[in-house]
């Protein structure tokens, strides 16, 4: 592994009308981010944001509890974690209005390393109506 890792991912509950704290019960995790649209929330330096939030966001990532640099046991952790295999998962996130992703970190400075996304993973998401966002830094 590399000095500083070299993946990682997140998984975010997004939309107008998140609630942060309904999210944070639902999974039974205490989230990364938590911003409600329209409110200051805290940015990633603990600082209160100059402006309010755009949208409503829930976020809990696997940096710093997983150590890879492959996306694959990043994204197996989320989905143990936060039980993302549930199957009232696409039902709440209808009835709440929002939307799911997975959000990706590849870093790839040699542009030799392709992200890995197993197709159970992928199904997955689908099921849920969620999205796998890769974002690719060279």
């Amino acid at each position: 592994m590399s000095e500083q890792q070299l993946a990682y991912a997140t998984f975010h509950v997004m939309g107008d009308s998140v609630d942060p704290a309904f999210w944070t019960r639902f999974f039974e995790v205490e989230p990364d981010v938590a911003i409600v649209k329209g409110q200051p929330f805290i940015t990633p330096s603990g600082r209160v944001s100059r402006t309010p939030g755009r949208v409503g966001l829930w976020g809990f990532g696997s940096e710093g509890r997983v150590v890879s640099d492959a996306l694959e046991p990043h994204l197996r952790f989320l989905i143990e974690r936060l039980n993302l295999t549930r199957t009232d998962l696409r039902e709440t996130l209808a009835r709440e209005g929002v939307t799911a992703r997975f959000w990706c970190y590849w870093g790839n400075e040699a542009g030799n390393r392709i992200p890995d996304i197993p197709h159970d993973i992928r199904a997955l998401m689908e099921a849920i109506g969620g999205t796998i966002d890769i974002d690719e830094y060279r």
